[in-house]
């Protein structure tokens, strides 16, 4: 049995107008905090909780947010240490950073790699300016190449870039031209995704008001299609519906969530899955440094998945991926409701497994909900 652990770094200068993720500004925190004031005992408490979880040996370790490049590489190697102390890294474990184009230096490029970052996912979104104004993202496009070149300088050997489509005003030419950018960087890997409109966020209200269009879902299937077609011939192949990568680039950390592996999430607000028992953390960052500085547990909630629900997960997940569905673990109900799909276009069968067309990962979610419910 192995672990991956997911470490949750909850800060940010800056909230994103879409952004519907546990994240804090130091003002958010503290009257006039800086984020060396909030930050500054944010790992003693994550180190506190890693008492608690299992001891087996880990292949991937992500560090997500929230913003983990603001922090020094210092801070968040003491977290590598102490899992790799604790628990063992394999020898290929996956360290995962993600990163704002802004935010990193030559200098703390190379400091990441020396305490055990091999893997770093910056945060794209797209190359228009007119879109990042719209999304409120704070980064300047050129800085993601100057970013990119300098983390390849340093010797990170995986190099992945986050992109998101459907924001109001963009055009599928303003896309391509965003996909192509990414796909000239020295990149290894690409996540595309659909921009939601989270409730709660600016940009929800920014919609509410009329100030900004709803995202169009004809022009965002267009623009999965596209993103599909050009990764595909640069050599970056689809292997879960919203990522590409170069041969053996796969985002191991994220595989291990689709196959439904043990992980733990450390952090305010991280989940957790053990054995098929998911739980997850208070939200608030002093609320869960206020716990485990008491020695309490900081988690908030669990639930014990009953076979139904880790049945259903199991096709949720697996139909998701590039190997798709063996058909040995479909009910014969299940696989004749998906007889239409395959005469429309949208699944095909290959050596005892259901996998998905392009045009059939657009439509992923309702082909779930039909053959689970």
């Amino acid at each position: 049995m192995t672990l991956s652990f997911y470490v949750h770094i909850p800060y940010c200068i800056k909230r994103c107008g879409y952004c519907d993720f546990n994240t804090y500004t130091p003002s958010e925190l503290q009257d006039d905090a800086t984020l060396e004031i909030v930050s500054n005992d944010y790992i003693d408490a994550v180190l506190k909780e890693l008492h608690a979880a299992p001891k087996d040996p880990v292949p991937t370790i992500f560090f997500g947010g929230g913003t983990p490049s603001l922090l020094p590489a210092d801070d968040l190697g003491r977290v590598i240490a102490a899992i790799k102390a604790r628990n063992g890294l394999s020898a290929d474990c996956e360290i995962t950073l993600e990163a704002n184009p802004d935010s990193v230096s030559k200098e703390k490029l190379e400091r990441y790699l020396e305490v055990g970052f091999n893997r770093i996912s910056f945060g794209m979104q797209s190359a228009k300016p007119h879109v990042l104004a719209v999304l409120d993202r704070t980064h300047n496009p050129e800085n993601v190449k100057r970013a990119v070149d300098m983390a390849r300088a340093a010797g990170f050997k995986s190099i992945s870039v986050d992109l998101i489509y459907g924001t109001a005003g963009e055009s599928l030419d303003d896309w391509r031209e965003s996909v192509q950018a990414a796909l000239d960087l020295d990149i290894d890997h690409i996540s595309a995704y659909a921009l939601i409109v989270e409730t709660g966020t600016k940009l929800a209200a920014q919609i509410k008001r009329g100030d900004l269009s709803m995202p169009d879902d004809d022009l965002m299937a267009d623009m999965y299609l596209l993103v599909d077609q050009m990764c595909e011939e640069r050599g970056l192949s689809w292997y879960e519906l919203s990522n590409w990568s170069k041969p053996s680039h796969e985002c191991r950390h994220n595989i291990a969530y689709w196959e439904n592996r043990n992980w733990w999430g450390l952090g305010p607000g991280a989940h957790s899955h053990i054995d098929g028992k998911r739980f997850w953390n208070v939200k608030h960052p002093n609320a869960y440094k206020e716990k485990l500085f008491a020695s309490q547990s900081p988690i908030h909630e669990s639930e014990d998945l009953t076979s139904e629900q880790k049945a259903r997960e199991s096709i949720m997940l697996g139909i998701r991926m590039r190997d798709g569905l063996q058909i040995s673990v479909l009910e014969p109900h299940q696989l004749e409701l998906l007889g239409t799909y395959r005469e429309n276009g949208y699944i095909e069968l290959r050596d005892d497994r259901v996998l998905l067309t392009p045009v059939g990962r657009l439509i992923a979610d309702r082909i779930v909900r039909e053959i689970t419910f």
